[in-house]
């Protein structure tokens, strides 16, 4: 599959998103077409078959289109791919515009998805097998990003996962990119301009350990110029 995920299966996930609008499919195919995360964690096999997956700061609800969208995708023998059979998918998200465009685009895929709005920093998180925070964490304040980080390792079991990918703020210009494309996506989807607290790789990886996980850093910049880095976090 490579670092990107084949044309033919991105016109299958993004497929959806035509009910919920030009703009909702547009950033499907963008987003998805571009950012190496999504074929990575397909391939990496981090998410187990019938899964809880709690998606924190999930857009329009990419990470669920993918796998839900894969399983129908691999009904044919043909297509030999990765299948990821998840038990549910919980997306939490914060803008309403976003919440909506989910909604309209997943509802296909029935009860076992579900996109709610709200605040990560107030949400009760429940309980979870896979913990997905990719690229909202450096929203809020330091404090209330060590906070989130031990509310999800009180809501993962022995053997969960967090996947939380982050900009390395040590990473001189690549970062700096970084930090100005994510606010260029960050006003597109409707945000106001927002402060960031950014951190180095060794601080973030410093305190997810300090809250109790196991902790793998992965690159996750693969055919784009950013600094950004997949942090596998795992409960003893």
């Amino acid at each position: 599959m490579g670092y990107l995920l084949p044309s033919e299966l991105l016109d299958h996930i993004c497929a959806p998103y035509r009910a919920a609008g030009k703009f909702a499919w547009h950033f499907a195919r963008g987003k998805l077409g571009r950012d190496p995360v999504f074929a990575h964690i397909l391939q990496a096999g981090y998410i187990p078959d019938q899964a809880r997956v709690l998606d924190i700061g999930c857009g329009q609800g990419l990470l669920a289109a993918l796998l839900c969208g894969m399983e129908d995708y691999a009904h044919d023998p043909s297509t030999q791919r990765p299948v990821i059979k998840v038990a549910s998918i919980t997306g939490i998200e914060l803008m309403p515009k976003d919440v909506y465009r989910a909604q309209r685009a997943l509802r296909s895929f029935g009860s076992r998805v579900q996109i709610i709005q709200g605040d990560m920093c107030r949400v009760e998180f429940g309980e979870a097998d896979v913990v997905v925070i990719l690229d909202v964490l450096h929203y809020v304040p330091y404090e209330e990003q060590n906070d989130i980080l031990r509310r999800v390792f009180a809501c993962l079991p022995s053997g969960g996962v967090l996947l939380l990918r982050i900009g390395d703020e040590a990473a001189g210009l690549p970062f700096l990119l970084s930090k100005w494309v994510d606010a260029a996506v960050f006003t597109l989807r409707g945000h106001q301009s927002a402060r960031v607290y950014c951190r180095p790789l060794t601080e973030w990886e410093t305190q997810l350990k300090e809250t109790g996980f196991k902790v793998n850093a992965i690159p996750m910049y693969q055919g784009t110029p950013f600094a950004n880095i997949l942090l596998h976090c795992q409960c003893p």
